[in-house]
C-alpha cells in the first residue's frame, strides 16, 4: 500500500450490480414478458384481418419463427457483451455511440416507460370488473401499481425476480387451463376446415398488419439482455434463456390459438372485445368472465414487473456510459440495484399514464423498435467483420441466414407499417429523430468533462 494511501483515505469501492439471475430467473424474465394481456386481446384483430382458423395459427408460428430468428442471432451479442443495456451496447459496439443513444433514448421516452404504462392501465382496467372504478381510479390504481413494482424491483435483484417467477408459472398455469378446456368442452369442427381462403395476392397487406399484432404479443424475446450484467454464467445462459423462451412461448401461443378455435368459430372470435372472456363463458358459463378478467390481470402484472426490471438497466448503461445522467449509473449498497434509474423509471411510467398520451406514443413506436432489432440482428455482421477476434462463446446457429431473414422481414413489416399507417410512422420516425440534439448535448457534456480531467 501507498504510504500516503491510508484506510481512511482509500477511495470507497463503489457497489455493483450482482449476478444473481440463474438460467431460470433469466428464462421466466423473458417469457413472464411476452407473454402479457396480448395473447388474450389480439386474437380478434388477427381473426378479422385473416379470416382463417389455420392462417391465424399459421400467423402466431410464423411470428414465433420469426422472434426466434432474433434470438438465436441476438444471443451471440448476450454471450460477448454480457452487460446491462441490451441493444443500446450492440449498436454502440457495431455502428458506434450515435445509435446506440438513439435507441436509449427511445427507450426512456417512448418505448419501454409508455408500454410500463399501457400495461398498467390495462391491469387496472380489468380490475375494474370486480370494483366498479372511474376514469380517475384507473389512473390511480395503475400507478400504484407502476409504484409497488418499482420498489419491489428496488429492495433486490431476486426479490423482482420472485416475483417475475411466480406470475409466469401462474401465466402458463393458466394456459394449460384453457388448454384442459379446449379438450373436454371443445368443439374440433371449428380445425377441421380450411376456411374462407383469400386470394394470396389479395392478403399481403393484411398478413404484414396481422404480423404486426402478432409481434407485438411476441415482443419481449430480447428483454433478457438488458439485464445481462446481472446473469449467472452469462456466456452459457444469456443464449440458452433467449433460446428456451422464445421457443415456450411459441409452444403456448399456438395451444392457446387452437384452443380459442376449438371453442368459438372464427367468425366469434373476429367480432369478440374479449375473446379469453368469451372463450371462458360459452364453457363454464357467468364466472368465466371473471376468470378471464383475472387471467388478463396476472398477465398484464407479471409482463410489468419483467419491463420495469430490464428496462431501467437502459438507463443505468447510458449513464454509464455518460450519456445520460449521471446519477442513475448508482447502484445500491445494500440491494445492488440501480435505484434511481428505477425511481426515474417510475416516475415517467406514471407522468405518461396522468397525461393519457401513452397509448398514442406507443402507437406511435412500436413500429419503429423493429428497426433497432433489425439493426441489432445486423451487428452479428457487422461485428463478425470489424471485430473478428473478441471471444464468441455462442455463435448464432444459421449465420449469415438466421440474421439476414430476421432483418428482411423486420424491414418487410416497417415498410408495410409506412404503407399503410404512414402518419404513425412517421411520426414514431420523428420522435427517435428528436434524440439527435439530446445526443449532442450529453457528447458535448462528456467531452467537456474529459478535458476537465486530463488538464487536471
Amino acid at each position: 500500500m501507498n504510504i500516503s494511501e491510508t484506510p481512511s483515505t482509500s477511495p470507497a469501492v463503489q457497489p455493483e450490480l450482482r449476478r444473481d439471475l440463474s438460467l431460470l430467473d433469466s428464462t421466466m424474465i423473458n417469457v413472464g414478458t411476452m407473454i402479457g394481456s396480448g395473447i388474450f386481446l389480439v386474437p380478434a384483430t388477427i381473426a378479422l384481418y385473416l379470416q382463417s382458423s389455420w392462417l391465424v395459427v399459421l400467423a402466431w408460428v410464423i411470428g414465433g419463427i420469426v422472434s426466434l430468428l432474433g434470438a438465436l442471432s441476438v444471443a451471440e451479442l448476450g454471450a460477448m457483451y454480457p452487460r446491462a443495456g441490451g441493444i443500446f451496447v450492440y449498436l454502440r459496439e457495431a455502428y458506434g455511440p450515435l445509435w446506440g443513444f438513439l435507441y436509449g433514448w427511445t427507450a426512456v421516452a417512448v418505448i419501454n416507460t409508455a408500454s410500463v404504462s399501457a400495461v398498467a392501465v390495462g391491469f387496472a382496467t380489468y380490475l375494474g370488473f370486480f370494483v366498479a372504478l372511474s376514469p380517475l381510479d384507473i389512473k390511480v390504481v395503475a400507478i400504484g401499481s407502476i409504484v409497488f413494482l418499482t420498489a419491489v424491483n428496488c429492495f433486490g435483484l431476486k426479490s423482482g425476480a420472485r416475483v417475475q417467477n411466480s406470475f409466469t408459472f401462474l401465466k402458463i398455469a393458466t394456459i394449460g387451463a384453457i388448454a384442459l378446456l379446449a379438450l373436454t368442452k371443445g368443439n374440433f369442427a371449428n380445425l377441421t376446415s380450411i376456411g374462407h381462403m383469400p386470394a394470396l395476392s389479395d392478403m399481403a397487406g393484411p398478413i404484414g398488419l396481422a404480423l404486426v399484432a402478432v409481434l407485438w404479443s411476441y415482443d419481449g424475446w430480447i428483454e433478457i439482455t438488458y439485464v445481462a450484467g446481472e446473469v449467472q454464467d452469462p456466456q452459457k445462459n444469456m443464449p440458452r434463456s433467449l433460446i428456451l423462451s422464445t421457443l415456450l412461448v411459441i409452444l403456448c401461443y399456438v395451444i392457446v390459438n387452437l384452443a380459442f378455435f376449438s371453442i368459438l368459430s372464427v367468425e366469434a372470435i373476429s367480432k369478440s372485445a374479449l375473446v379469453a372472456a368469451d372463450a371462458f363463458t360459452s364453457t363454464i358459463g357467468p364466472a368465466g368472465a371473471a376468470l378471464a378478467a383475472i387471467a388478463v390481470m396476472v398477465a398484464a402484472f407479471g409482463c410489468n414487473n419483467g419491463m420495469v426490471l430490464s428496462g431501467a438497466r437502459i438507463y443505468y448503461a447510458m449513464a454509464s456510459e455518460r450519456v445520460f445522467f449521471r446519477s442513475l449509473a448508482r447502484v445500491h449498497p445494500r440491494y445492488h440495484t440501480p435505484v434511481l434509474a428505477l425511481i426515474v423509471q417510475g416516475v415517467w411510467a406514471s407522468l405518461l399514464v396522468l397525461t393519457g398520451t401513452f397509448d398514442q406514443l406507443f402507437t406511435y413506436v412500436i413500429f419503429s423498435s423493429w428497426i433497432f432489432y433489425a439493426m441489432a440482428a445486423g451487428a452479428v455482421i457487422v461485428l463478425r467483420r470489424i471485430s473478428p477476434h473478441v471471444a464468441r462463446p455462442y455463435r448464432a446457429w444459421g449465420y449469415p441466414y438466421t440474421p439476414v431473414v430476421f432483418i428482411l422481414f423486420s424491414l418487410y413489416l416497417v415498410v408495410n407499417t409506412l404503407i399503410h399507417d404512414p402518419r404513425d410512422g412517421i411520426i414514431g420516425l420523428g420522435i427517435i429523430l428528436l434524440g439527435l440534439p439530446a445526443y449532442l448535448y450529453w457528447s458535448r457534456k462528456q467531452s467537456a468533462t474529459d478535458a476537465a480531467t486530463t488538464i487536471s
